[in-house]
C-alpha cells in the first residue's frame, strides 16, 4: 500500500513538472525590454521557450501617442518572431504588445516597452573659402648658379669630346 502511494506521488509531479516544462515564456527581446536605445531598430525580435505556430501570432508596436510603428511584416521562426519597423523619429517609449501561440501551450501574451532617444539634429556647416598665398616665381630672374652650372657642363662635354676625336685620330692612323 505504501509502495502505491509513493509511485502514485511520483506519478502525479512527473506529469505536472513535465506541463510546467512546456510552459512557454519569454526567453529575450530586442530591443532589450526597459532599455533606451539611440539608433533606430529596423525590427523587433521575441524569443520564447517552445516552438511557435506559424498561425495566429500577433505583435502590434506602438508609439506614445498610441500610433503603430511596425510595418506589418510579421514573421516566425521557430522559437522567435520578428516584426518590422518603420523608421523611429520622434524621442519617447515605444510599447510593444504580443500574443504568440504554441502547439503545447495556452496563447502567452503581454507587452513590454522600449525608450527611443532620437539624435540631435546635426546641422552641418558649409566650408567658407580661406585666401592663401601661392608663390609665384617671377618670369624676368633667373638663377645664377644653375647657368653657371649648364655652362661648365657643356664646355667640360666639348672638351671630352674633342679629346675623344684625337685619341680616336691617333688609334686609327696607326693602322
Amino acid at each position: 500500500m505504501r509502495k502505491t502511494i509513493i509511485s502514485s506521488a511520483i506519478l502525479l509531479l512527473t506529469l505536472f513538472s513535465s506541463s510546467a516544462a512546456l510552459a512557454n515564456s519569454l526567453v529575450s527581446t530586442s530591443p532589450i525590454s526597459g532599455s533606451t536605445v539611440t539608433t533606430s531598430p529596423s525590427a523587433v525580435t521575441i524569443t520564447t521557450q517552445v516552438v511557435l505556430s506559424d498561425m495566429g501570432n500577433s505583435v502590434v508596436v506602438t508609439d506614445k501617442k498610441g500610433q503603430r510603428v511596425d510595418d506589418g511584416s510579421l514573421i516566425v521562426d521557430g522559437m522567435g518572431v520578428l516584426i518590422g519597423l518603420q523608421s523611429l523619429v520622434d524621442s519617447g517609449v515605444y510599447t510593444v504588445t504580443y500574443s504568440l501561440l504554441s502547439d503545447t501551450d495556452s496563447p502567452l501574451e503581454g507587452s513590454f516597452t522600449f525608450n527611443y532617444s532620437a539624435p540631435n539634429v546635426i546641422s552641418v556647416q558649409s566650408p567658407v573659402p580661406t585666401a592663401s598665398k601661392v608663390s609665384v616665381p617671377e618670369t624676368g630672374s633667373s638663377n645664377s648658379a644653375t647657368s653657371i652650372f649648364v655652362i661648365v657642363m657643356l664646355f667640360l662635354a666639348f672638351v671630352v669630346l674633342v679629346s675623344l676625336s684625337l685619341y680616336a685620330r691617333k688609334i686609327f692612323s696607326r693602322k
